[in-house]
């Protein structure tokens, strides 16, 4: 069985190839077709594209979503991409600090208050493991890497392929009822790929969850990644169940359309979202946010810090191009644009 940091080490070579995308399933951003303002009355250079998430004020309403930690190479993309966080003011979230937990040394590849003081910064850790530990050990890894708030991650179709992998998910809920009480840092509930669905939605509502990151499919499917480990470690059964369920989940859009409604305080719509179009269009759905992870990973990785900034700058001028399109002065107006959905989004939205 392989340790913590050669697992991380495999899923950072995987998520910088287009090998663990969704084959068949997609997003369903592409059902959300914005309707043209061909008389915008607006100046384009004074659109106002900040947004306030969790009392942080940010630039854009983007975030670097959670990816990695644990290793040497995790620990340089932290801080690479956390500085770009900072300088264009986006906010950032740090893979899972499970490895963080068991290997006390591996706290230094999440260090990223140095190069981004001021940044909207997301902790992260798997409700399996925050059920085994006392909410002042969740707080402790929170503030060793001075999170903002904590994300508590649920995937539990990522663990049944993982070799190894978790296989009792009892007392999640609780869990999250407890941190919400106990845990003076907020908490955002996240899948991994797989989405939020509107019914998991009611029941982390009346626990007091008001944060959620849907992290829907369509983007890089996590059962994908360690259906290629099993794959790579000659696990013929854990292979056979990935492929099997390789494209499960609730496309972004779907989880995005039937969460914003309930009342939660942010909505972050992560999965498979690539482009300023994309963040648009979860915005129009009623998202606070939009989280993009490998695309910004691949970037990183083919040209470097340059590259990885380059494409964050082009999100951004498509983000501001829509909203001048759509008649959206700001975020908030462009939330209410008006929109029209396509078959199998609205099928997701009235049926699931």
């Amino acid at each position: 069985m392989s340790t913590i940091g050669e697992r991380k080490a495999d899923h950072l070579a995987l998520c910088a190839t287009d090998e663990v995308a969704f084959r068949d399933k997609t997003t369903l951003l592409e059902q959300v077709r914005l309707v043209h303002d061909a008389l915008p009355d607006l100046d384009a250079r004074a659109l106002d594209t900040s947004v306030t998430i969790l009392g942080k004020r940010l630039r854009a309403p983007l975030v670097i979503a959670a990816m990695t930690g644990g290793t040497e190479e995790a620990a340089r993309i932290n801080r690479e991409l956390a500085s770009i966080a900072e300088e264009r003011g986006y906010g950032f979230g740090l893979g899972s600090q499970r490895a963080m937990h068991v290997r006390a040394e591996s706290k230094g590849t999440y260090a990223v208050r140095d190069v981004a003081p001021t940044t909207l910064v997301l902790g992260n850790l798997g409700v399996v493991q925050a059920a085994l530990m006392s909410t002042a050990e969740i707080e402790a890894l929170a503030r060793g890497v001075g999170a903002d708030a904590l994300c508590v991650h649920l995937n539990p179709a990522m663990e049944l392929v993982q070799p190894g992998g978790d296989r009792d998910f009892r007392g999640g809920l609780d869990t999250l009822a407890r941190l919400v009480r106990e845990l003076p840092l907020p908490v955002i509930v996240k899948e991994t790929g797989c989405g939020l669905s509107r019914k998991v939605g009611e029941r982390i509502a009346k626990v007091g969850v008001r944060h959620v990151d849907v992290s829907g499919a369509g983007g890089t499917s996590w059962v994908a990644v360690e259906t290629k480990r099993a794959e790579a470690q000659g696990d013929h059964a854990a292979r056979a169940l990935g492929a099997a369920l390789w494209d499960w989940g609730i496309p972004t859009a779907a989880s995005v359309a039937v969460l914003a409604p309930m009342g939660f305080e942010t909505v972050i719509a992560t999965g498979g979202v690539g482009s300023g179009l994309d963040v648009a269009r979860a915005l129009a759905l009623g998202a606070t946010a939009g989280g993009i992870a490998r695309p910004v990973l691949k970037a990183l990785t083919a040209g470097g810090r340059a590259a990885a900034t380059a494409f964050l700058e082009g999100v951004e001028a498509e983000l501001r191009a829509v909203m001048l399109l759509t008649g959206s002065r700001d975020v908030a107006a462009l939330r209410s644009a008006s929109r029209i959905l396509g078959s199998e989004l609205r099928l997701w939205i009235e049926q699931s």
